[in-house]
C-alpha cells in the first residue's frame, strides 16, 4: 500500500512532519446513495480502478509541534493554498480527533513515546487536477488525509481499518486506500464496521488497461454528490431496482472480468452501469444533470467506434492502421460530473486519441503536451498516430466545435497511497518547519 521511495530529512526535535500522496479512483460500478449520511454507509457496493499518482493525485503534508501552540489557532488546514475554517470542516476535524485518540492510547501504553497527540496539527493538501468537477477529488483528498495522519502518528492500523476511516470523510475515499482494482463492500451492520474496501486485484494484475480522461469542465458542479444522491434515494423510482438487482449482478460480472482480464465484459459492464447511474439521476425529482453536450458526444463516439468492431460482418474499418481484433475498443464512464473517463487497452490508445482529436478537436495552436500529456503529445508531434480517416468515415459522426474538451489526461492503473517524505524536504513538503504553508 505504501511506496518504497521515501525521502527523509534530518530529524527535528520540535517538528514532526510527513508528506504523502493518494490516488484518484474512478468507479466502474457506481456508488450512489447512502443508507446512513453520518457514517457514509452506501446503499450498494461499488468497484473502482485506482489511477496512477504520476498523473492524478492529492498531495498532503501533515505536521505537529509544540511550537504551533503559540499562534493560539489550534489545528489549521489549507486546501489548494486556501486556509479553511476548521470549525466548519467537521469531517476533517473528526478524522484528526480519531487519529489523536489512537495516538493518545499508544502514548498511554508507552510513556517513552513523544506526546504528539497534545500538539496542534497543521495540514496542507493540494490536488493536481480540477477539484469538485467530477474527478473524485474528495476521494483522493480524504485518503491522503487519513494516510498522512497514520504516518504522522505512527499508528499500527491495517489497510482495511484505514479504508473505514477514509470512508467517514468521503465514501469513495475508502477505495483510494488501495491500488489496482478495488471493491467497496456496502456491508449490513448499522455501525458500519463491515462497510470497508478490499483489493480485488493489484495494479500489476492487468497492466494493459489505461485511461483517457476528457475534461469537459473544470468548474464546480451545480449539484454536489451528497445532495444529488440523497435526492435520488428519496425520489427515484428506478433506484430501488438498481440497488436490489443490477448492482449485485454487475459486481459479479466485473470481478469476473477483472480476474480473467476479459476486456469485452469489463467494457460493456462499465458502460451499462454508468448509463444506469445517470438514468437514476434523471429519474430524480427534480432531475439532476451531470453530463453535458460534450459528455453525450463522447458517448456517441465510443459507441460508434466500438460498433465497427462488434458487428457480425467485419466493416472496412478493420483494414485501417490499428488493431484488427474483434471486440470492444474502449468504454466510457462518467461520475457525478461531465468529464469522461475512457478505459481502453494500451494497444488501442493511439487510434482512440487520433479519433478524439478529429471528432472533438482542440485549436491548432494548442500546446500538445499541455493538452495530451507527454506520451500522446510525442505521438502527435512525431506523426506516429495511425491514419483514422477510414475509421471516422465509417463512424459517420460530425466533429464538435473546437474546444469542447478542455484537456485530456492519459493515465494507467496505479498503486495506493505513498509516503513522499518524512520530515521537511525542500521541493516536496507543502509546509515550512514553522507550520506555515509554502506559497507557490
Amino acid at each position: 500500500m505504501t511506496g518504497s521511495t521515501v525521502t527523509e530529512s534530518a530529524p527535528s526535535a520540535d517538528v514532526t512532519q510527513v508528506t504523502v500522496c493518494a490516488p484518484v479512483n474512478i468507479a466502474v460500478i457506481k456508488y450512489w446513495g447512502k443508507r446512513s449520511v453520518s457514517l457514509n454507509l452506501p446503499t450498494n457496493s461499488s468497484l473502482s480502478v485506482t489511477l496512477h499518482t504520476d498523473d492524478l493525485r492529492s498531495t498532503t503534508t501533515a505536521a505537529c509541534s509544540p511550537l504551533f501552540a503559540s499562534s493560539g489557532e489550534g489545528d489549521i488546514l489549507w486546501l489548494n493554498g486556501k486556509k479553511e475554517n476548521v470549525a466548519k470542516a467537521k469531517r476533517f476535524a473528526a478524522a484528526v480527533e480519531e487519529a489523536r485518540k489512537m495516538r493518545r492510547e499508544r502514548e498511554t501504553a508507552d510513556a517513552s513515546l513523544p506526546k504528539l497527540s497534545q500538539q496542534p496539527i497543521r495540514i496542507a493538501s493540494v490536488n493536481n487536477f480540477p477539484t469538485a468537477a467530477g474527478l473524485a477529488s474528495s476521494a483522493s483528498g480524504y485518503a491522503a488525509l487519513v494516510f498522512a495522519l497514520k504516518e504522522l502518528y505512527d499508528l499500527p492500523v491495517s489497510a482495511t481499518e484505514l479504508s473505514r476511516a477514509a470512508r467517514l470523510g468521503s465514501g469513495s475515499a475508502c477505495r483510494s486506500v488501495f491500488g489496482g482494482f478495488v471493491a467497496w463492500r456496502a456491508g449490513e451492520k448499522e455501525d458500519g464496521l463491515d462497510s470497508v474496501a478490499e483489493q480485488v486485484a493489484d495494479d500489476g494484475h492487468w497492466p494493459d488497461v489505461e485511461a483517457l480522461i476528457l475534461v469537459a469542465s473544470d468548474a464546480k458542479k451545480d449539484v454536489g454528490s451528497t445532495e444529488g444522491m440523497q435526492g435520488t434515494v428519496a425520489t427515484s423510482e428506478l433506484f430501488p431496482a438498481r440497488v436490489a438487482n443490477s448492482v449485485p449482478k454487475r459486481m459479479k460480472q466485473m470481478e469476473k472480468a477483472i480476474a480473467s482480464r476479459d476486456f469485452d465484459l469489463f467494457a460493456e459492464t462499465t458502460m451499462r452501469d454508468s448509463n444506469q447511474f445517470h438514468a437514476t439521476c434523471l429519474d430524480t425529482y427534480p432531475p439532476v444533470f451531470y453530463m453535458n453536450d460534450a459528455s453525450r458526444a463522447v458517448v456517441r463516439l465510443v459507441h460508434a467506434y466500438n460498433d465497427l468492431f462488434l458487428a457480425k460482418e467485419p466493416s472496412g474499418a478493420d483494414e485501417t492502421d490499428g488493431p484488427t481484433y474483434r471486440g470492444y475498443r474502449c468504454a466510457y464512464t462518467f461520475d457525478a460530473g461531465p468529464n469522461a473517463v475512457i478505459y481502453t487497452l494500451r494497444s488501442n490508445l493511439p487510434q482512440l486519441a487520433a479519433i478524439v482529436q478529429q471528432l472533438i478537436p482542440n485549436a491548432p495552436e494548442t500546446n500538445k503536451e499541455e493538452f495530451w500529456g507527454p506520451y500522446l503529445a510525442e505521438l502527435f508531434n512525431s506523426g506516429s498516430l495511425p491514419d483514422v480517416s477510414g475509421v471516422i468515415e465509417y463512424m459517420g459522426l460530425s466533429p464538435l466545435p473546437v474546444g469542447a474538451i478542455r484537456r485530456a489526461i492519459h493515465t494507467k492503473v496505479g498503486p495506493g497511497p505513498t509516503v513522499l517524505a518524512k520530515g521537511y524536504v525542500d521541493g516536496v513538503s507543502l509546509l515550512r518547519t514553522d507550520g506555515n504553508i509554502i506559497e507557490k
